[in-house]
């Protein structure tokens, strides 16, 4: 029977199906010990991961058996694809299972950043009654720049379609479903950063986007501009979104996640004087419907690979 290890939180009922037909470890905080992980590994056919497993030369090489790795989400910066394509063990990411999420995510938080009225309880309750000064914006008509087009992104456009923004999209390599194509408009990366009221990331931490945000390319941003990152923190210089965001130069913006994650007392400490600025624990695409999702269709993506490998 083969051995399946998931070292980070999944579906209950995801779980269970496997256990039917593999012999299931799973510990949730295995992730913390990567001693602990691979001891569990030396007998391992497939591995199920989120994003805090550190899958690195150290873990595969104490996984000489190991076929398949489940990756619970998208982002594949923790694994170590080189090794891992040089093994032949294939990795699994749950494509499109948690779009929705992040999609509303993104909607969300512009309206929330635009309007500026949702912080104000504790001066209503204390009889301040800042009615004027919270005047804020509306998203209706405002323009939305998408930079990274695959399958949150297309999300994301489709939403904002709905409530009436204009999607300008950027993306090197067209998607393979252009369903989209007649309602948004691509252009270039330039473009995107200047004419967007609201930008949004949605691409992987690669050699090519560590550090695509950058003070320079905040400069090319309008005044007045939100941003919002739920793609990887290395993408974007957190300190020169600080200063654009203390300056006035952008006017709010929400980060869902961070170069070194968790945040401590140091690197968060960085954020506390950034005005209108939301900061969440690398949640965006967690909700308990995509969780359940992600779950199940990384389940099957394993379960396949396992019982049918051509």
């Amino acid at each position: 029977m083969a051995k399946i290890v998931i070292s980070e939180q999944m579906h209950k009922e995801a779980v269970e199906s496997l256990e039917q037909e593999f012999d299931v470890i799973f510990d949730a905080s295995l992730w913390k010990s990567p001693n602990r992980l691979a001891e569990n590994l030396g007998s391992a056919d497939a591995l199920i991961v989120r994003n805090s497993t550190q899958v690195d030369s150290e873990i595969l090489n104490a996984s000489p058996q190991l076929r398949v790795i489940g990756r619970l989400g998208v982002g594949l910066d923790n694994i170590d694809l080189n090794m891992c394509s040089e093994r032949g063990i294939t990795v699994c990411p749950a494509t499109g299972a948690n779009a929705i999420s992040v999609a509303e995510y993104v909607i969300t938080t512009a309206l929330v950043l635009l309007r500026g009225a949702y912080f104000a309880t504790d001066q209503v309750i204390g009889g301040t009654w800042p009615r004027y000064e919270l005047i804020g914006r509306e998203l209706n008509g405002k323009t939305l720049g998408i930079i990274g087009f695959g399958s949150i992104g297309q999300q994301v456009g489709m939403l904002a379609k709905a409530m009436h923004l204009e999607v300008i999209t950027y993306d090197p390599l067209p998607p393979k479903d252009d369903s989209l194509a007649q309602v948004v408009r691509r252009v270039n990366f330039d473009q995107v950063i200047s004419q967007s009221d609201i930008v949004t990331l949605h691409v992987p931490l690669t050699s090519e986007t560590s550090n695509l945000i950058n003070a320079a390319t905040i400069s090319k941003m309008r005044k007045g501009a939100i941003f919002i990152n739920t793609s990887r923190g290395g993408i974007v210089d957190e300190q020169a979104l600080i200063d654009a965001l203390i300056s006035g130069h952008l006017a709010g913006a929400a980060i869902d996640v961070f170069k070194d994650e968790p945040l401590d007392g140091n690197s968060g400490g960085r954020f506390v004087n950034a005005p209108n600025l939301i900061l969440t624990p690398h949640i965006s695409g967690v909700t308990e419907e995509s969780n359940a999702r992600v779950s199940f269709v990384t389940a099957e993506n394993v379960r396949r690979i396992l019982i049918d490998p051509l």
